[in-house]
């Protein structure tokens, strides 16, 4: 069994909808990411307000990091998160980098984390920002995860493939193990995901996040 068709419960055949019904189903799941953001938003509003302070309290750093990632049709945008690590983090990257990171863009033990970091990494609370970048339109509920303009060598010519939908918040790659999984098998998942992405589909991932979260593996 294909790491796909585990995921998502057995097989699933590659779909080739036509142009009216891709329109219909990209409104449908547009109207879902909004509904949904939106509605998280309002329920975690005491808890981003509690991290946010507790992530400017540990060093006066911002709450916010900012980083640019390739979106929907190669267009750049801010990426949100709460930040996980020391202020000056990007500085640091050429002191840590490894071989791990070349090949995982992830670094198992990066001292540049910081003890609360962690703890909001392993939670995936550091990523609940991104709920702005799907209501503003920049990413999806689901989808590719959004990459950095030095990842676009790593997709080669499937890159075309990846922007053809915008990233998302979770995809077949947060759910399959997120940093356990090898480069490769993640752009494979993002380009079977890009092309095949159904209502059913997306529902499907959705559902399989919470477990995934909860269960953390390959969070670092």
């Amino acid at each position: 069994m294909t790491t796909v068709e585990a995921v998502l419960g057995g097989a699933m055949a590659e779909t080739r909808p036509r142009r009216k019904t891709r329109r219909g189903r990209t409104l449908i799941l547009r109207l879902i990411d909004v509904t949904a953001a939106g509605a998280a938003l309002i329920f975690f509003l005491p808890t981003l307000i509690l991290i946010a302070l507790a992530v400017r309290a540990q060093d006066g750093g911002s709450a916010l990091f900012r980083q640019q990632r390739i979106g929907q049709g190669g267009r750049p945008f801010a990426c949100l998160k709460f930040r996980s690590m020391v202020p000056d983090a990007e500085r640091r990257l050429a002191d840590v980098a490894d071989q791990e990171w070349a090949e995982r863009r992830k670094l198992r033990q990066d001292p540049r984390v910081t003890p609360l970091g962690r703890l909001l990494r392993l939670s995936s609370l550091d990523e609940l920002p991104q709920l702005l970048n799907v209501l503003a339109g920049d990413m999806s509920l689901v989808g590719p995860r959004p990459i950095v303009a030095e990842e676009r060598a790593l997709y080669g010519r499937r890159f075309a493939a990846y922007c053809l939908m915008r990233p998302g918040l979770t995809g077949l790659w947060q759910v399959s193990g997120r940093n356990d999984v090898s480069y490769p098998r993640r752009v494979a998942m993002d380009v079977w995901l890009s092309r095949n992405l159904t209502i059913r589909t997306y529902l499907l991932l959705l559902a399989r996040t919470i477990p995934a979260v909860l269960g953390r593996k390959g969070v670092y």
